[in-house]
């Protein structure tokens, strides 16, 4: 075993008789069974701390099949912004503000998406991520992806009963009253690509921010939002309807832009864990910039 003890393993335990594909299918989850093949025929997959390519390998209780991984590439591994969380399920990351967190038409390459994708397959080769949800580009903050599609699948189709707070800070013009206040609306979005609240329609969908004032000073205030829906520019809209629009948004109406960014950040998630059903909840600390406008 001492050729394979300083490679990084991921190890199961043998409890029935069984045969090794049908074995790794059956344990070995987020990956197709073209994967786990793909990992027999390089030989990472080893039983005992042997690696074999047999897919037909006879399996005993208490027997250990562990998989390998591949060295990670040259000037991988590394992500530019913090890991808030991993697991076997979920990576959860702070993405700075003026990053995209999935590609569109004029930027394909530098995202959120791809490089945690990079990250992953830095882990493994065979490793991919998911998408879950998207922060604007120019919102900072607590972005989850999946590394699995069972799990993406789950979170997607569950998404508002499993989300049991998503959470914000965010600096605004002015000091909203009163100082603590639920929004509703129904948001329509223009051909221009810009929400409006408008009346109840087919193509208008209903938006719930609630917001409180933390603290303000030199004609700003820092607020604690939470939203219970997860419309387009949704915060961004409310703020500029409540005559205090977000700091740093000449899109819907500031006036400044103090720290060069929009002042928004997503600093909480909490969700009912897909894979152990346990309540996990990620946070992001505020942006230091954020302080400077209060100063």
């Amino acid at each position: 075993m001492s050729h394979i003890q300083n490679r990084p393993q991921t190890v199961y335990l043998v409890e029935q008789p069984s045969t090794l594909l049908p074995f790794l299918l059956s344990n070995v989850k987020g990956k197709s069974r073209n994967n786990v093949k793909s990992l027999l025929s390089r030989r990472l997959v080893a039983v005992d701390g042997r690696p074999t390519s047999q897919f037909n390998a006879p399996l005993s209780p208490g027997q250990q099949v562990s998989l390998l991984s591949t060295p990670a590439p040259r000037g991988g591994g590394a992500l530019p912004f913090p890991i808030l969380y991993e697991d076997n399920q979920l990576i959860a990351v702070n993405k700075p503000a003026k990053l995209l967190s999935v590609a569109n038409e004029k930027e394909r390459s530098r995202t959120a998406y791809r490089l945690v994708t990079d990250y992953m397959k830095s882990q493994h080769v065979d490793n991919r991520v998911y998408v879950v949800h998207r922060l604007d580009r120019d919102t900072s903050g607590v972005l989850l992806f999946a590394k699995d599609p069972d799990t993406k699948a789950l979170l997607q189709d569950n998404w508002n009963h499993m989300i049991t707070r998503r959470g914000y800070l965010a600096v605004v013009e002015g000091v909203p009253h009163p100082d603590r206040d639920t929004i509703r609306s129904h948001l329509v979005e223009t051909a221009a690509h810009l929400s409006f609240s408008g009346a109840p329609g087919p193509n208008a969908k209903e938006a719930i921010t609630n917001y409180q004032v933390i603290k303000s000073a030199h004609g700003y205030a820092l607020l604690d939002i939470s939203i219970d829906t997860g419309r387009k520019n949704q915060i961004r809209v409310h703020m500029k309807e409540l005559g205090c629009p977000v700091a740093g948004d000449k899109q819907y109406g500031a006036r400044t832009n103090p720290i060069r960014r929009l002042c928004l950040h997503a600093n909480e998630l909490s969700f009912t864990h897909p894979a152990t059903g346990e309540s996990v909840s990620f946070k992001a600390k505020m942006p230091r910039d954020f302080n400077r406008v209060f100063r």
